[in-house]
């Protein structure tokens, strides 16, 4: 019994961290991958693509894509292999919500864990479709940073791409779909913006071509940046008058004008009387 724990001991220690085996100190203390919960098919796409990526990093996606097999020759490895095969359907279900978790509690196999999920879940109707697309069309920048408003608007375009499963080509069709899918898109981020951005999207409207959006975007995230310069150079007053100990306001000095409004100091004197 000591060989074989010696046996086991040796030999998983000699993984490589590249072997899907592997298994680091912090990979069983971690309780999940993911900071976000599935909750049904609403946000299982955005779910899956994140899962996969946090499983690919740490080298473990094969347990659920099969490619990662149990050894049928070597107990120790096999052994090896049931404890990773826990850890990913731990961490699977530690980023469900508690509905879901009950259903997928008695599940022994990882890929058995994730297809379910999968078949349950990826089934995209036109309601899932059409909420997707109202929120692109109805989407505003409502005061927030242009970066903030596009990022916003860039998610909401990269899941509605994920259910669309266009076609790819390398025929002057793509080209010519992709200029106008860019076209769109432009117009959806233009019309979001705040109108202090009209004129700069009457320029961006005018030109020939038209600009794909992050081009478009790069223009009015400039603007905003520029704007914030000149106000940062804005007195919160237009000129400050000193107060003496009895709260009266110190003689006119014709030479203090205002660079607001161009009234010289002698009107605020005068409203102060």
């Amino acid at each position: 019994m000591s060989n074989d724990k010696d046996a086991f001991v040796t030999l998983i220690s000699s993984l490589d961290f590249g072997d899907p085996l592997y298994l680091h100190a912090s990979d069983t203390g971690v309780l999940t991958i993911l900071s976000i919960k599935l909750t049904g098919t609403e946000n299982y796409i955005v779910w899956a693509n994140a899962m996969e990526l946090a499983l690919n990093v740490i080298n473990k996606f094969g347990f659920v894509d099969k490619t990662c097999l149990k050894s049928t020759t070597n107990v120790v490895l096999a052994r090896q292999w049931d404890r990773c095969n826990s850890v990913v359907i731990s961490w699977i279900l530690n980023s469900i919500s508690e509905d879901l978790f009950v259903g997928q509690i008695f599940s022994k196999n990882a890929s058995e864990v994730w297809n379910e999920l999968k078949e349950t879940y990826s089934k995209i109707d036109g309601s899932v479709i059409f909420k997707l697309h109202q929120q692109i069309c109805f989407l505003k920048q409502n005061s927030l940073n242009v970066s903030e408003y596009y990022h916003k608007l860039t998610s909401l375009w990269r899941q509605f791409d994920s259910l669309s499963e266009l076609p790819h080509c390398i025929c002057d069709a793509e080209k010519k779909t992709t200029k106008f899918n860019q076209n769109i898109r432009l117009m959806q981020f233009l019309m979001g913006l705040d109108d202090c951005y009209q004129p700069l999207r009457s320029s961006i409207l005018a030109k020939d071509p038209l600009p794909f959006v992050k081009a478009a975007f790069a223009l009015i995230s400039g603007e905003e940046s520029h704007r914030g310069i000149d106000s940062s150079n804005v007195q919160p007053a237009a000129f400050v008058a000193k107060i003496n100990n009895s709260k009266k306001p110190i003689s006119k000095n014709a030479h203090l004008k205002c660079t607001n409004c161009n009234n010289w100091a002698t009107r605020l004197n005068d409203a102060m009387k």
